[in-house]
């Protein structure tokens, strides 16, 4: 955090410390740039340099544990499943008209071998950052992606979801469906892009939308990864092989645990 506050735009850590400067003029990072240069901080210079509270580089406190550890490190097979793990879970019905989320409609041909009794569920995972598509999960543990059942709808986020059925509601419309939600989302879209330019509020709004529908794509088109890909680096100093010189001391790709 200490390097954090040399950045230009820093907020400092409380109003005393920031006195006069004025961090919203200083600023010149997104928030994608902050996260690449907070990463190369951490994997770089943190790494490399005396840790106050265990008294080396944590890349040394690294490979010495890594040395003494008897097993290998269990990884992720699938990063798309490790993804799924943390999504959050709704159950819905499958029906011959898809499956309903959040007033919303999704489809896939696939569907219909999955239709569920009366009373039954299934889970549905779902990305905050973009509902353009949820994941059936499938009792096998593989996920059925299955995308709006009108193709012409945009990809929205979840707090734009909800801020648009709060404002139906305000309105007097009890009966919240599908295409006024779309409606008042595009609306409002309209409204913060006119606005982005005026205030600070609809500035970060905008970017907010922008950065999460960026991440959740890019998440979504990574795909599954190689054994090679997959494989994490050394942290800088750490070593690669044992005092023997022939068992890699770093974490290894291994079978995934049944779920």
């Amino acid at each position: 955090m200490g390097a954090v506050h040399l950045l230009p735009g820093t907020t400092f850590s409380n109003v005393a410390e920031r006195g006069d400067y004025d961090s919203e003029a200083e600023a010149c990072m997104t928030l994608g740039e902050l996260e690449v240069w907070l990463a190369a901080q951490i994997i770089g210079p943190y790494h490399a340099e005396r840790h106050r509270g265990i008294g080396i580089p944590p890349a040394l406190a690294w490979a010495e544990a890594m040395d003494r550890r008897p097993e290998l490190v269990r990884l992720p097979v699938d990063r798309a499943s490790f993804l799924f793990d943390f999504l959050p879970c709704e159950l819905r019905a499958v029906t011959p008209h898809g499956i309903k989320l959040f007033h919303t409609h999704y489809w896939d041909d696939a569907l219909s071998c999955w239709y569920t009794r009366p009373g039954q569920t299934m889970p549905i995972r779902w990305d905050p950052r973009d509902l353009s598509r949820i994941w059936l999960e499938l009792p096998h543990g593989e996920h059925l992606e299955v995308p709006y059942r009108d193709l012409r709808r945009p990809a929205i986020t979840r707090w734009e979801q909800k801020e648009a059925v709060r404002t139906l509601r305000e309105r007097g419309q009890h009966a919240v469906d599908e295409t006024l939600i779309f409606q008042a989302v595009e609306t409002q879209r309209l409204i913060v892009a006119e606005a982005a330019h005026k205030t600070k509020a609809a500035r970060l709004a905008l970017q907010r939308t922008r950065a999460a529908l960026a991440d959740a794509r890019r998440a979504r088109s990574s795909g599954k990864p190689t054994i090679e890909d997959d494989r994490p680096t050394a942290p800088p100093g750490a070593s690669s092989t044992d005092k023997s010189g022939d068992r890699q001391a770093l974490p290894y790709l291994v079978e995934e645990m049944p779920r």
